[in-house]
Order: structure tokens, then C-alpha cells, then sequence
């Protein structure tokens, strides 16, 4: 059975330009990890959790921001490793240095007996759509060629059209 999860692609425009919003995971393991790294923020969903309900909690819990709205499916795509993320994006214009994460423990060193606590999200960034596709996490670059799809964008064009 496959591990099904959900998230939200936040968008933008600045000066005509799209720019998405990712979140880098928080922990020792993606400490120092960059590209290919970061991801949009998402996370399991629940048992009799509809798709977009989940995609919204896990923002909230991932970054502290809730947004409400129309939002757009842009579909599932199977990760290498099985797991089925569906996303949705959403266009909000948000201040990525006040994200608040939730946090987890994690006995590190490993092996150690030390439980420490990390958040689940340690920072959040604005990409334009070439830089995002080398920041973002290689099974999830589709959702950004998805958004641009959905809303009409072609980088040297500089108007939009919400379907």
C-alpha cells in the first residue's frame, strides 16, 4: 500500500516574475544539504482526511500560516519511493522569515540516548521557477510545471491567465 501525502505549492509574482515558496526540512540529517533538498510543505494525510484539508494542516503546522481560498489541484505524482504526494497550489504573498514549525524528537547521535528536539522546518525561501527546480526535491519539480501550466505562465511572458 502506498503512503499518500499532501502539501501546497505557494506562488507569487515579483516585477512579472513566478516565484514559488519552499521550505528546507529542519533536522541533523538536512543540516547541510541544499539542492535538491527542499520541498513544498506537506505531509501525511490522515485516516478520512480529504486530500486539501490535509494539504492545508501540514502548511499550518510546517510554516504557521493558514491560508483559505480557491486553490488549484495540480494532481499526485508517485515519488521513487513509493510514496504519492498531491498537491495544490495556492497565490499568497507571504513573509517566509516568520515561519513557526512544529518540531519532532530524534535521538541524535544516533545510538547516542540523547533525544533532541528539531523543528520539522528550519527555514523558508522564495525561488524564481529555475531556481526552485535545483532547490526542490527531484519528485516534486513536476508540481512546478503543473502551477505553470494551470495559470498560463511562460517565463518571458509577462501576463498570466487564471483559468
Amino acid at each position: 500500500m502506498s503512503v499518500n501525502s499532501s502539501g501546497v505549492l505557494l506562488f507569487r509574482f515579483r516585477n512579472g516574475e513566478l516565484q514559488v515558496m519552499l521550505v528546507h526540512p529542519g533536522g541533523p540529517f538536512w543540516e547541510k544539504k541544499d539542492e535538491g533538498a527542499w520541498s513544498i510543505p506537506k505531509g501525511l494525510i490522515e485516516e478520512h482526511e480529504d486530500s486539501l484539508d490535509a494539504a492545508r494542516r501540514e502548511l499550518k503546522e510546517e510554516t504557521g500560516f493558514e491560508v483559505s481560498g480557491k486553490f488549484i489541484d495540480l494532481g499526485k505524482i508517485k515519488q521513487p519511493s513509493k510514496k504519492i504526494i498531491h498537491a495544490w497550489a495556492f497565490e499568497k504573498d507571504l513573509d517566509e522569515t516568520r515561519i513557526v514549525s512544529n518540531r519532532f524528537a530524534l535521538e541524535w547521535p544516533k545510538n547516542s540516548g540523547m533525544i533532541k528536539e528539531y523543528p520539522e522546518v528550519n527555514k523558508a525561501g522564495w525561488f524564481n521557477i529555475d531556481n526552485a527546480k535545483k532547490k526542490l526535491h527531484k519528485g516534486q519539480v513536476g508540481f512546478i510545471d503543473r502551477l505553470m501550466e494551470n495559470i498560463n505562465y511562460a517565463p518571458n511572458k509577462q501576463t498570466i491567465d487564471m483559468r
